[in-house]
């Protein structure tokens, strides 16, 4: 099941929403954290945010002066989308959304780029889109964690073959897009982006014993969170 079915999916969503609720995901401990502190002053700011979700970064960013394109495939989370007069909904799947010619400043994307395939020509277009000195800024599950052809624990396998991986959660056949770090490295520098920041947000060992089920990610990185200016 690729990204753009995957959360309008009755038993997928159902489980999603639970993790969240339960704050047991990665987004409130480690990536909300690293994403707020690589973004740079949004007042004033035009933004797309690709992949939004149920629109809680949109909002963010709208709440600090952004005017904000959120953009998902998921009709389901779209219609759950928290409202704001400064963020703009559109229901679009990834690999076909365009915008025209340096017509914003910054592009976002919290943990769904990994559910891209084109991940090159996505970041062809987002560096169309950005006026010069715009940023991208985005996180997605890190290649350790993609990489193994058969899914399993801290075990790092198959790093090289890049391309579809099927994993279940929640849902038996969720596709996501395994790629090495120096690919999407290399692919950002190739379509002229000047790298700023590169991270691999971790959680301490407070954090762990405070939550416990964090403990494994301090076995291997869970996420890659990178910002490249254009």
């Amino acid at each position: 099941m690729k990204g753009s079915e995957l959360y309008d999916d009755p038993d997928f969503l159902s489980g999603y929403r639970q993790l969240r609720r339960d704050r047991l995901g990665l987004n409130d401990s480690l990536e909300i954290p690293a994403m707020n502190a690589v973004l740079p002053a949004v007042e004033g700011l035009r933004v797309v945010d690709l992949g939004c979700g149920e629109g809680r970064l949109a909002v963010r960013l709208a709440s600090g002066g952004a005017e904000v394109v959120a953009v998902d495939a998921s009709e389901q989370m779209l219609a759950a989308a928290s409202r704001h007069p400064r963020v703009r909904y559109v229901r679009a799947d990834l690999a076909e959304f365009d915008l025209p010619p340096e017509s914003v400043e910054l592009v976002v994307s919290s943990l769904a780029l990994h559910y891209v395939e084109d991940f090159s020509g996505l970041v062809g277009r987002v560096a169309r889109w950005l006026t010069p000195g715009g940023t991208f800024a985005f996180s997605i599950e890190h290649p350790v964690v993609t990489a193994p052809l058969v899914a399993a624990d801290c075990v790092v396998d198959d790093y090289a073959d890049e391309g579809p991986r099927q994993r279940a959660w929640f849902v038996d056949g969720v596709i996501k897009y395994h790629q090495t770090l120096g690919t999407v490295l290399g692919v950002l520098r190739q379509h002229g982006f000047r790298l700023n920041v590169v991270d691999e947000p971790l959680p301490t060992a407070e954090q762990v014993e405070r939550h416990p089920h964090l403990a494994v990610h301090r076995r291997r990185p869970p996420l890659l969170l990178v910002s490249a200016v254009r």
